[in-house]
């Protein structure tokens, strides 16, 4: 059997339309792809998946509905609350999928706590983008109904509110994890990076933080002995000298050359530079190769072997 953690893009659930329905609908899409592992016999699978747009909007909704007597509740909470929801909607559509393919599965959603350092240098630069967009017209209003927030300028597509964005030291319940897949169910877990929470001592607290899905799918593919961490996202390959005349498209690369790439700033921040990064650090602690390409291309890799394949040196 081959153990393979899928980390999910953001075009996996997001829609222009922010309803349970349509995020449903978006999810039983991506459901449709996913059952491909499934059918293929052999494979133990876990799926992480992002949350920021969600995380930002429930936000919303908790600080519109927010009183001294119902208080809206904070961010760590609200993350544990989405990978809730998204795990709900995505065990939901891989179940039906699988019915109608007539495919055995036994699908679970796991609640999934990350450890971070407190003294991360991230709590010191807010850099993850949550929620919705706003154009520039908007952010000054913004900024008087929430002071604490920071806004930036997100990839021409707007403003974002950024928070901080720690790196995994660990994940709590990796072991349960690796325990269950063994035992053939099919794991949703770690969504959104899992709930931020710094361990002193005997105490666990959960931090105002998001941790990049990416990084946190490579730390719980390297603890629960991957033999393979698949990023999807919204392209085929990852390319060098992007969207120019001289783009070339990367097939199989082995780490160095990738790193490489990387002091050549060839991907862009905030896109394509963390799943890069994610899939080094993956490659390096397993010596098990990664891989970043497309929901709709997983039928053609997992035929071919089509996509970005990140080797070992």
């Amino acid at each position: 059997m081959k153990r393979i953690v899928v980390a999910l893009g953001g075009n996996a659930i997001l829609t222009d339309d922010p309803s349970a329905q349509a995020q449903q609908a978006a999810l039983l899409r991506t459901a449709n792809y996913l059952t491909d592992f499934i059918a293929q016999g052999d494979i133990q699978l876990v799926i992480t998946h992002g949350n920021g747009p969600q995380v930002g909007n429930l936000l919303l909704q908790e600080l519109a509905g927010s009183s001294e007597s119902n208080p809206a509740m904070p961010l760590d909470t609200v993350g544990a609350m989405t990978q809730g929801e998204i795990g709900l909607w995505l065990a939901n559509a891989l179940d039906m999928k699988a019915d109608e393919r007539q495919l055995t599965v036994k699908i679970m959603t796991m609640l999934t706590r990350t450890v971070v350092d407190e003294h991360d240098k991230a709590f010191q630069n807010p850099s993850k983008p949550i929620g919705v967009f706003y154009q520039e017209n908007e952010v000054n209003e913004v900024k008087k109904e929430h002071p604490d927030w920071q806004l930036v300028e997100d990839a021409g597509r707007g403003f974002r509110r950024v928070v901080p964005s720690p790196k995994p030291l660990s994940i709590m319940e990796a072991d349960a994890i690796k325990s269950l897949v063994e035992k053939g169910m099919t794991l949703i877990a770690a969504g959104g990076g899992g709930v931020p929470v710094i361990k002193s001592g005997e105490e666990i607290r959960g931090v105002e933080a998001v941790i990049d899905k990416d990084f946190s799918a490579a730390k719980l593919a390297e603890l629960v002995d991957a033999d393979q961490l698949i990023i999807l996202t919204a392209v085929k390959y990852v390319a060098i000298n992007y969207h120019k005349p001289s783009q070339r498209d990367l097939h199989q690369v082995k780490v160095a050359e990738m790193k490489q790439f990387l002091s050549e700033n060839q991907f862009a921040p905030g896109s394509m530079k963390p799943k890069v990064e994610a899939a080094i650090s993956f490659v390096e602690k397993s010596n098990k190769p990664a891989v970043i390409t497309s929901l709709d291309n997983i039928s053609s890799y997992l035929k071919n072997g089509d996509g970005t394949i990140i080797l070992p040196d």
